[in-house]
């Protein structure tokens, strides 16, 4: 089974296995608009919660892209180099910034589920 969850910063992690795959939530693409540009870290990298992971620009702002738990990235969504409109087009999909080996996968039980998540996006 598939986890998701999210952060109040509008970043999402789903856990596939050991692996946690980390990008921005639909609303976050909604509001940037126009992804131009998509910085990754390298592979091999340790991120902590709540720590810079990636910067996300568009037409209208560049953002940091905080990590929603922590962990060492094993793989970086190289697609986005030369496609990086991926994120507008399936943020939570196709449009993945980075896959996390989790350090602590407790950390995940701070993260709201997809109700709370959505529950939340109502007060905005």
């Amino acid at each position: 089974m598939t986890t998701v969850r999210y952060t109040k910063d509008h970043e999402y992690v789903r856990v596939e296995g050991d692996v946690a795959v980390v990008g921005i939530s639909d609303y976050a693409q909604g509001q940037l608009g126009d992804v131009v540009f998509v910085e990754l870290p390298d592979v091999g990298k340790s991120v902590e919660k709540g720590k810079e992971a990636a910067v996300v620009e568009s037409v209208k702002a560049a953002s940091e892209v905080y990590a929603p738990v922590s962990g060492e990235v094993v793989e970086v969504n190289a697609e986005l180099e030369g496609a990086p409109g991926l994120v507008n087009e399936a943020a939570e999909g196709k449009g993945w910034f980075i896959k996390l080996r989790l350090s602590d996968p407790a950390e995940l039980d701070a993260l709201m589920d997809a109700h709370a998540y959505k529950a939340f996006l109502d007060t905005l």
